[in-house]
């Protein structure tokens, strides 16, 4: 159940109840549907600054998600009622970043997120650097609080660490978005798929740290490998897709035990 978007000053805010079938055996929020959640919210907040899709649709442009980190503090359950927040913090370097909060109607911290995008030509499926893409976006409009303060980093896969492959997707129509490639949220519904059930199910997700290196679009087979770090009171999982023999993606998912 949601209600419609309103604003905080520059914040663009959500009152939203999970539903039963964006959470898992245990009740909780699933990684995958919190980025649901985020991106919807997200193309809303940007529409309503004059930078969201049908304003770069007039550049033949997308916003596409590069990097992502979300930590989850207390995930909400089946029925909790909920308020999501986003909103953006300007340009650092290449990237454009915007910050996520979902907390309970009392203001307790649920789930903090900081995201990092670029622009995508719709034609060529080529990265745009700056521009009149970018000249959109009102510098006035940036809030200057971080959800997570260190934008999301590159992951970097343990040089000791083999990956095994765990299996192959090809990519298909429940995957694909509006931009008609796999929708991000599906690279971890993906990733969660191949993690141990005792694990998903018996330990509470921490931090999901994503990064998308390669578009993957229908009729595309990704290759997924899968390697596993366990330490006193963490399981750390690292998740690689392989497509045409170049990273598609990298996972890097912390559960606490």
């Amino acid at each position: 159940m949601a209600s419609e978007i309103y604003n905080e000053g520059y914040k663009f805010c959500q009152d939203l109840r999970i539903p039963c079938y964006d959470t898992d055996s245990a009740f909780r929020l699933k990684p995958a549907s919190f980025m649901d959640m985020a991106q919807e919210i997200a193309y809303w907040a940007a529409q309503a600054l004059g930078f969201g899709y049908d304003d770069l649709q007039r550049h033949q442009t997308a916003w596409v998600l590069s990097r992502m980190h979300f930590r989850f503090e207390r995930p909400p359950k089946w029925r909790d009622p909920v308020v999501l927040k986003t909103w953006h913090k300007g340009a650092d370097g290449l990237f454009f970043l915007r910050d996520f909060h979902l907390l309970s109607p009392e203001g307790e911290s649920l789930v903090r997120a900081t995201s990092s995008w670029l622009v995508m030509d719709l034609q060529t499926r080529r990265l745009v650097r700056g521009g009149d893409v970018l000249a959109l976006v009102d510098a006035d409009s940036r809030v200057a609080e971080d959800a997570i303060a260190e934008p999301a980093p590159k992951i970097l896969l343990p040089k000791d660490l083999p990956l095994e492959e765990k299996g192959r997707h090809t990519v298909a129509y429940s995957d694909v978005d509006i931009i008609g490639h796999a929708n991000n949220a599906r690279y971890i519904v993906w990733a969660f798929d191949l993690i141990d059930p005792a694990l998903t199910t018996g330990a509470s997700v921490r931090d999901v740290y994503i990064n998308f290196n390669k578009e993957t679009r229908p009729g595309e087979e990704v290759t997924l490998m899968l390697g596993t770090l366990r330490e006193a009171d963490t399981v750390t999982c690292y998740v690689e897709g392989l497509s045409e023999g170049k990273s598609a993606f990298v996972a890097k998912i912390v559960f606490q035990l």
